[in-house]
């Protein structure tokens, strides 16, 4: 039996996804004193939850969007993370789902702009919510590590290669 109290024990599925907007997509900007970063919108898998409902449920707390106002979500890449990181609990493996999907500026026009992030002490964190052009992705602090599949899509509706991502460890990652 596995020690609950070992790193990367227990396992956390994350449903995430890039919204687009012609050649734009959504990101969230997360400040902090050590520096900041970007992340797609989504979160973690409730127990029991489907993942494609997770995902509709995570859209529309970050960003107001009504997932059937989007085409239809498709599945580009997973990416396991396995990296250190500070506070008193062992991290956990997190397996990251990176989805993909469409809206029209009429859609973007109605979303949110900035994310409130529930921390676990009660209180929240706000994320700003910024549109990118897709081919910048690579250049920017990102995570999970997707820039560089992002940059490389041909169209933000190109083919995503390879849906298998380089893992995230330690050796490639420093938790921000």
């Amino acid at each position: 039996m596995a020690d609950p109290t070992a790193p990367f024990s227990r396992v956390k599925i994350r449903t995430g996804a890039l919204v687009f907007c012609g050649d734009d997509v959504v990101l969230i900007r997360r400040d902090r004193p050590s520096g900041y970063h970007y992340t797609p919108p989504g979160g973690n898998v409730n127990t029991g939850e489907a993942l494609i409902e997770a995902l509709r449920r995570e859209l529309a707390e970050e960003l107001r969007l009504d997932l059937d106002d989007a085409t239809s979500p498709q599945l580009c890449w997973v990416q396991d993370q396995m990296v250190t990181r500070p506070g008193p609990t062992p991290p956990p493996r997190k397996i990251h789902m990176i989805f993909r999907c469409h809206i029209t500026p009429d859609v973007r026009a109605r979303l949110a702009t900035v994310e409130h992030d529930e921390l676990p002490d009660g209180t929240s964190e706000a994320g700003i919510i910024e549109w990118v052009n897709y081919r910048r992705a690579e250049a920017l602090p990102l995570f999970p590590l997707i820039g560089t599949a992002v940059s490389a899509l041909t169209a933000p509706n190109g083919p995503a290669g390879n849906p298998f991502l380089p893992p995230i460890t330690d050796d490639n990652y420093t938790w921000v």
